[in-house]
């Protein structure tokens, strides 16, 4: 059996593992926004029912995502839920992924029989010998954003030998204009879209699948029924159509990444970075990780590769708490 996947945000580990409480931690392990969208109340109803798959929810998330239309949108409980269904329903073959990517993809192709290579992104033309591609679109965690034309002409090249591309724009809400979405009529490429990144909503458990829509419906058939909840529908849906709430909040998060680069950078920490986190790849690495720990920081370390990456703190007390501690952390690896 393969070992668990090991996620950010776990912060009941964190605290058993160094005698912190669970309250004193301040977590920046995730890429999800700390200034999450104001749910406005749930309905009632939107408890009672049974989700109705008959709303305008996939119609939402089209004219939000820039998806052809309703028909090649697929709600379901979070990205994850398609990220393992996903391979089983794709012809099995070779399936290139980036070495240090999302971690579900890897092991998802290989439980469903491919064979997963690594995929050198810098490469203009994929190896004759692949048959899907997965992109995580800008990277999480190295923040590499690769232009939509070369993945176009990746597409092009992998749906000639009738295979795939697929892209996880999770964090791709910061630059709409980057984003394929439009482009998911065509087969052989499917996108990946979720609210819980840029609306800080990732509790509600909700994504979306775009594609084109045989493989929708076949997917559809293997999720079942009823994949997203009402409420979570109903917070969506408020934060799809709320504009103004996210013109606002893409100029906050541009002014608080440049703030988190400059204190890395400050530490002498080069960093590539999204607007909702920071990633540094640096043979201190691992020290740093421990060393903010200990200080109840929590932080996302990629041990295999000496990286680690960084959310954006929720306010000033958090932003001063963080700049003492990695000033602190920073003088003691070096001592």
């Amino acid at each position: 059996m393969s070992a668990p996947v090991v996620h950010g945000g776990n912060l009941h580990e964190a605290a058993a593992r160094y005698g912190i409480p669970y309250t004193a931690w301040l977590d920046l392990s995730t890429g999800i926004n700390p200034h999450g969208y104001p749910v406005p109340p749930v309905p009632a109803e939107a408890w009672r029912r049974l989700p109705d798959d008959g709303d305008d929810f996939a119609a939402c998330a089209a004219r939000y995502y820039g998806a052809p239309d309703a028909s090649h949108v697929l709600p379901v409980a979070g990205s994850q839920a398609a990220i393992r269904a996903l391979p089983a329903l794709l012809p099995r073959g070779e399936t290139g992924i980036a070495p240090l990517t999302y971690s579900e993809y890897a092991p998802a192709f290989e439980r469903a029989g491919h064979r997963v290579v690594s995929l050198d992104v810098r490469d203009d033309r994929l190896p004759a010998t692949l048959t899907h591609a997965v992109v995580v679109n800008p990277n999480n965690p190295t923040a590499e954003h690769l232009d939509a034309a070369k993945l176009m002409r990746w597409h092009a090249q992998l749906s000639a030998r009738g295979g795939t591309l697929l892209i996880d724009e999770a964090f791709a809400d910061t630059m709409p204009e980057a984003s394929l979405a439009a482009q998911t009529h065509r087969d052989g490429l499917i996108v990946l879209r979720s609210p819980g990144k840029f609306f800080g909503l990732a509790g509600v458990r909700a994504g979306f699948v775009l594609g084109a829509p045989a493989l929708l419906d076949t997917l559809r058939r293997t999720l079942g029924a009823w994949t997203v909840s009402g409420p979570a529908r109903h917070a969506v849906k408020a934060a799809f159509a709320d504009h103004a709430w996210q013109e606002r909040m893409r100029a906050r998060l541009a002014i608080d990444s440049a703030r988190l680069v400059t204190l890395l950078q400050a530490q002498g920490l080069a960093t590539r970075h999204t607007p909702l986190f920071a990633w540094t790849a640096d043979r201190h690495a691992p020290a740093l990780h421990e060393a903010l720990a200990r200080r109840g920081v929590w932080t996302r370390l990629f041990a295999a590769t000496e990286s680690v990456r960084f959310g954006l703190p929720a306010n000033e007390t958090e932003w001063l708490r963080f700049e003492q501690s990695l000033c602190e952390a920073v003088r003691e690896y070096k001592a």
